[in-house]
């Protein structure tokens, strides 16, 4: 190799290194953790399948996300065959809430200040992870984005198990932790809200926007309804005045 050569590799080896490492900057300055733990966490992340322009930072308050959480419901298939005795699921009618009262609690408040602080790029990402047996975890996880009054919820993974189609012992597929909008399973959860005057009804596209408009679970909720609908529980039970009794 001679002297040209062996500059020339150099310096492609530079530019190489070079974008690599603007890269990660870059994937590190989109990504900003709220909260984390081993088995939860909460980010601000920008997803080129979701795309940017949101309303954000945004004016929400933890009552206003703890009622939209409370309103999600996941709607499964009633199965001929239950689920083993560990999977803990028939315990739960098949309509029923996604969230329970701690994790509405938990999250509420920790997806309200990611609305806060998110950029108009940035989508607000969550992650709950149970350990169910040795080898296999149930991941719930998905992100939030506000768009005007349409305060968008995405549910990519309900309950849904690791290793799906993997023999147990082996190691998964990938890292659910680093993509939370990504589902992980086929079996992608159906979902309905409550009240449903709040929910804003799915447009049909065209063919051609089908097929490159990712198909994800997602609601779209109309904040304003929301609003209304707290206020109006706030407001103390009106007393009708009854007339004196009369004297016999």
């Amino acid at each position: 190799m001679n002297q040209h050569d062996s500059t020339t590799w150099m310096t492609l080896c530079v530019v190489v290194i070079g974008f690599v490492i603007s890269a990660c900057q870059s994937q590190h300055a989109l990504t900003q953790t709220i909260y984390e733990s081993p088995s939860r966490f909460v980010r601000l992340e920008a997803d080129h399948t979701v795309g940017g322009g949101h309303s954000h930072p945004a004016d929400v308050t933890t009552a206003e996300v703890a009622a939209v959480l409370g309103g999600i419901i996941i709607n499964e298939p009633v199965k001929l065959i239950p689920s083993l005795p560990f999977f803990g699921k028939d315990e739960e009618p098949p309509r029923h809430p996604a969230f329970t009262t701690a994790e509405i609690g938990f999250f509420a408040p920790l997806l309200t200040q990611g609305l806060k602080t998110a950029t108009p790029d940035q989508v607000v990402t969550f992650y709950q992870s149970v350990q169910q047996t040795a080898v296999i975890r149930r991941v719930t996880s998905g992100g939030v984005f506000l768009d005007g009054d349409e305060l968008h919820i995405i549910v990519s993974n309900y309950r849904s198990p690791t290793h799906y189609s993997s023999d147990p012992g082996t190691a998964d597929t990938h890292d659910d932790r680093f993509m939370p909008l990504r589902s992980i399973t086929p079996l992608q959860p159906k979902l309905d809200f409550e009240p449903a005057t709040a929910l804003v009804p799915p447009q049909v596209g065209t063919l051609f926007s089908r097929l490159f408009r990712p198909d994800r679970p997602e609601l779209i909720v109309r904040l304003s309804q929301v609003r209304a609908r707290l206020l109006e529980k706030s407001r103390p039970p009106a007393h009708t005045s009854q007339p004196p009794a009369g004297k016999p």
